[in-house]
């Protein structure tokens, strides 16, 4: 029996199919808890102007414990964030309590730039094309085009690789 199961989720925070995606991953949070271990992975597209910045943003985030809640906010701002680029990165750091003075130092200095090129490299390697895509157990599922039965294929996938049975 395995104690956990990792979910990979490739996504990039100017994306609305992410945010959208939001609903599938906190169900998957309420229903697995500890059991089933969501990563986020960035995968910045060159179509947004800002989402290189967003996922250096999300870094800061999770180092300063705010992971999660700093990316939920995010996503819920995409349109604002393509339009108004880094300021709504600070603010919404703001709005969690975090530091806003190393967020904005952070992006300056680039410190977080390796975590999300190297996350970029292995999506590519994987054959990441688009976001949201899901990796768990070996499997890839591309929520870029539909978000209709992954979780349901996630659900199945997950409880097979819990119950044991590989």
């Amino acid at each position: 029996m395995t104690d956990s199961v990792i979910l990979d989720v490739w996504c990039e925070l100017q994306c609305p199919d992410c945010h959208a995606a939001l609903d599938d991953v906190r169900a998957l949070r309420a229903r697995y808890g500890d059991r089933l271990d969501i990563r986020l992975r960035h995968f910045p597209l060159d179509k947004h102007k800002h989402a290189f910045a967003a996922a250096q943003a999300a870094e800061e985030a999770v180092a300063q414990g705010q992971g999660w809640p700093y990316v939920e906010a995010v996503l819920a701002r995409t349109a604002g964030l393509g339009r108004e680029g880094e300021p709504v990165l600070l603010e919404v750091a703001r709005e969690l309590g975090l530091d806003v003075e190393e967020f904005d130092t952070a992006l300056i200095d680039g410190r977080h730039i390796l975590i999300v090129d190297a996350d970029q490299a292995e999506g590519k390697a994987i054959g990441v094309t688009g976001t949201p895509t899901y990796v768990i157990g070996g499997e890839r599922l591309d929520g870029g085009k539909s978000q209709d039965g992954l979780r349901a294929r996630i659900e199945e996938i997950a409880d097979r690789l819990l119950a044991g049975v590989a």
